[in-house]
């Protein structure tokens, strides 16, 4: 019966990863059937997180974070939690051996969101390093399934892909973090007064995100690489668009890809997949 609660579990990691993120969904399911739970499991973990930073703004954040941080610990040292979250989260950090320094980052990055809004340099490399870096490392250690090595060696190319998603999101979602959540990540940035040289500096930092995390990619177990690839191309269909559109823009809509377009980018990959050539 132990099983039937693993189940469950799961199906709700897999439920609000769902909820909350179509691409990331159809990226997972591109990926070969034994990797497709634990990434699940990952992504519902570090989704409720963020949701408790993000979203619940009636409540004591504080006091949500530090409890679901306890808990989350705890369910890793006893192997269950009543949480369905936690519980298949544990199960894949357990499964997988994934390096608990990577989960304190995570929760120190969150932490960072209930008071900062602001960041220098170091703030802003401290913060994208624990809210997205340590996401696709976390990944990576499902993706190399043991071997240790081969984590080792993709380890940088990693961070960046986590790097470059999360700097995409803070341009797209621009207005709802500055208007919204009083937020501004890029250091020395006034989106009062965002110039087309501010914008350049940080696509250009983005653009070389995406270049080193694309000759990772290609070195990825096959179980992974086409999953991680259909990302990639969705987040640099996006991050193009994103260029297209001027400063004055940014503040004013949330650049989207449409289904179609993500439908295009999955079928090209497809056919690039097929012929060996991604």
């Amino acid at each position: 019966m132990m099983q039937l609660f693993h189940d469950l579990c799961e199906q709700c990691s897999k439920a609000t990863t769902e909820k909350y993120s179509t691409s990331f969904s159809s990226a997972i399911r591109l990926l070969h059937a034994d990797l497709r739970k634990p990434i699940f499991n990952i992504y519902g973990f570090v989704r409720l997180a963020d949701e408790i930073v993000d979203t619940f703004h009636e409540y004591d954040k504080e006091t949500l974070l530090f409890e679901f941080k306890k808990e989350t610990y705890a369910s890793i040292e006893r192997g269950i939690s009543l949480n369905p979250i936690l519980h298949s989260f544990q199960k894949t950090v357990r499964e997988y051996n994934i390096d608990h320094e990577l989960i304190e980052a995570f929760f120190q990055s969150m932490e960072m969101d209930l008071s900062k809004t602001k960041y220098n340099s170091c703030g802003y490399k401290e913060y994208i390093y624990g809210s997205a870096e340590v996401v696709g490392l976390m990944c990576l250690f499902v993706f190399c399934e043991g071997n240790r090595d081969m984590y080792a060696k993709l380890k940088p190319s990693a961070q960046s892909l986590g790097a470059a998603f999360q700097k995409v999101n803070f341009l797209r979602d621009v207005k709802a973090d500055y208007e919204h959540l009083n937020r501004t990540y890029f250091p020395d940035v006034d989106f009062r007064n965002f110039t087309l040289d501010m914008k350049r500096e940080i696509e250009d930092d983005i653009a070389k995100d995406f270049e080193d995390a694309y000759k990772g990619i290609l070195e990825l177990p096959v179980k992974a690489r086409f999953g991680v690839y259909v990302a990639y191309k969705y987040y640099l269909s996006l991050f193009k668009k994103i260029k297209r559109t001027a400063p004055s823009c940014i503040l004013e809509q949330r650049i989207r890809i449409p289904n179609y377009g993500k439908a295009y980018i999955v079928a090209k990959a497809g056919v690039r997949s097929q012929f060996n050539i991604l």
